[in-house]
Protein backbone atom coordinates (compact mmCIF):
# COMPACT_ATOMS: atom_id res chain seq x y z
CA UNK A 1 0.00 0.00 0.00
CA UNK A 2 1.08 3.76 -0.49
CA UNK A 3 2.84 5.35 1.88
CA UNK A 4 0.18 8.19 1.75
CA UNK A 5 -2.47 6.08 1.72
CA UNK A 6 -1.45 4.33 4.79
CA UNK A 7 -0.49 7.41 6.53
CA UNK A 8 -4.04 8.77 5.88
CA UNK A 9 -5.52 5.61 7.06
CA UNK A 10 -3.58 5.85 10.24
CA UNK A 11 -4.68 9.70 10.51
CA UNK A 12 -8.46 8.79 10.51
CA UNK A 13 -8.17 5.56 12.72
CA UNK A 14 -6.70 7.80 15.24
CA UNK A 15 -9.28 10.36 15.10
CA UNK A 16 -11.75 7.93 15.21
CA UNK A 17 -10.32 5.93 18.58
CA UNK A 18 -10.31 9.48 20.29
CA UNK A 19 -13.76 9.96 19.35
CA UNK A 20 -14.70 6.52 20.53
CA UNK A 21 -12.51 6.71 23.72
CA UNK A 22 -14.21 9.87 24.52
CA UNK A 23 -17.98 8.80 23.87
CA UNK A 24 -17.23 5.43 26.21
CA UNK A 25 -15.79 7.85 28.69
CA UNK A 26 -19.36 9.15 29.31
CA UNK A 27 -20.59 6.48 30.97
CA UNK A 28 -24.73 6.12 31.21
CA UNK A 29 -26.86 7.93 33.07
CA UNK A 30 -28.72 6.39 35.81
CA UNK A 31 -32.18 6.89 36.07
CA UNK A 32 -33.60 9.15 38.42
CA UNK A 33 -35.80 8.54 41.27
CA UNK A 34 -39.42 7.28 39.96
CA UNK A 35 -42.63 9.16 41.06
CA UNK A 36 -45.78 6.47 42.40
CA UNK A 37 -48.25 6.42 38.96
CA UNK A 38 -45.69 7.60 36.38
CA UNK A 39 -45.22 4.40 34.02
CA UNK A 40 -44.76 6.30 31.12
CA UNK A 41 -42.30 8.04 32.71
CA UNK A 42 -40.78 5.13 34.15
CA UNK A 43 -40.97 3.31 30.64
CA UNK A 44 -39.30 5.81 28.72
CA UNK A 45 -36.23 6.02 31.28
CA UNK A 46 -36.06 2.26 30.91
CA UNK A 47 -36.21 2.32 26.95
CA UNK A 48 -33.20 5.30 27.16
CA UNK A 49 -31.11 3.34 29.48
CA UNK A 50 -31.54 0.58 27.48
CA UNK A 51 -30.95 2.06 23.83
CA UNK A 52 -27.87 3.81 25.68
CA UNK A 53 -26.09 0.52 26.89
CA UNK A 54 -27.18 -0.81 22.94
CA UNK A 55 -25.00 2.37 21.75
CA UNK A 56 -22.07 1.82 23.85
CA UNK A 57 -21.46 -1.52 23.06
CA UNK A 58 -21.63 -0.59 19.56
CA UNK A 59 -19.22 1.87 19.93
CA UNK A 60 -17.33 -0.70 21.94
CA UNK A 61 -17.17 -3.11 19.26
CA UNK A 62 -16.19 -0.46 16.19
CA UNK A 63 -13.39 0.48 18.77
CA UNK A 64 -12.02 -2.62 19.09
CA UNK A 65 -12.20 -3.18 15.33
CA UNK A 66 -10.09 0.37 14.91
CA UNK A 67 -7.42 -0.81 17.71
CA UNK A 68 -7.20 -4.22 15.64
CA UNK A 69 -6.70 -1.55 12.16
CA UNK A 70 -4.07 -0.02 13.88
CA UNK A 71 -2.61 -3.12 15.03
CA UNK A 72 -2.47 -4.33 11.03
CA UNK A 73 -0.63 -0.91 10.44
CA UNK A 74 1.56 -1.81 12.59
CA UNK A 75 2.72 -5.06 11.75
CA UNK A 76 2.03 -4.30 7.97
CA UNK A 77 -0.48 -6.37 7.11
CA UNK A 78 -2.92 -3.70 6.79
CA UNK A 79 -5.24 -3.85 3.60
CA UNK A 80 -5.56 -7.38 3.23
CA UNK A 81 -8.04 -9.40 3.96
CA UNK A 82 -7.92 -11.08 7.28
CA UNK A 83 -9.51 -14.19 6.20
CA UNK A 84 -8.38 -15.13 2.52
CA UNK A 85 -5.21 -12.67 2.21
CA UNK A 86 -6.25 -10.62 -0.72
CA UNK A 87 -5.78 -6.69 -1.11
CA UNK A 88 -9.03 -4.90 0.29
CA UNK A 89 -10.19 -2.35 -2.68
CA UNK A 90 -8.61 1.11 -1.52
CA UNK A 91 -12.45 2.17 -1.75
CA UNK A 92 -13.53 0.14 0.81
CA UNK A 93 -10.19 1.13 2.76
CA UNK A 94 -10.70 4.75 2.20
CA UNK A 95 -14.60 4.65 3.29
CA UNK A 96 -14.27 2.16 6.34
CA UNK A 97 -10.52 2.36 7.23
CA UNK A 98 -11.10 -0.42 10.10
CA UNK A 99 -12.29 -2.93 7.29
CA UNK A 100 -11.15 -6.10 8.14
CA UNK A 101 -12.60 -8.12 5.04
CA UNK A 102 -12.40 -7.76 1.36
CA UNK A 103 -16.30 -7.27 -0.12
CA UNK A 104 -16.33 -10.84 -0.84
CA UNK A 105 -15.16 -12.37 2.86
CA UNK A 106 -17.83 -9.83 4.24
CA UNK A 107 -20.58 -11.43 2.75
CA UNK A 108 -19.52 -14.56 3.64
CA UNK A 109 -19.36 -13.17 7.80
CA UNK A 110 -22.04 -11.37 7.24
CA UNK A 111 -24.01 -14.27 6.55
CA UNK A 112 -22.81 -16.40 9.76
CA UNK A 113 -23.37 -13.71 12.37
Amino acid sequence: MERHRLDAARDLLLAERARLDADLADGIVAPGPMTYGSQAAAASQVFEQQRDLALREKNAQHLADVVAALRRIADGTYGACVRCGAAIAAERLEALPWAAYCIECQRLVGRAR
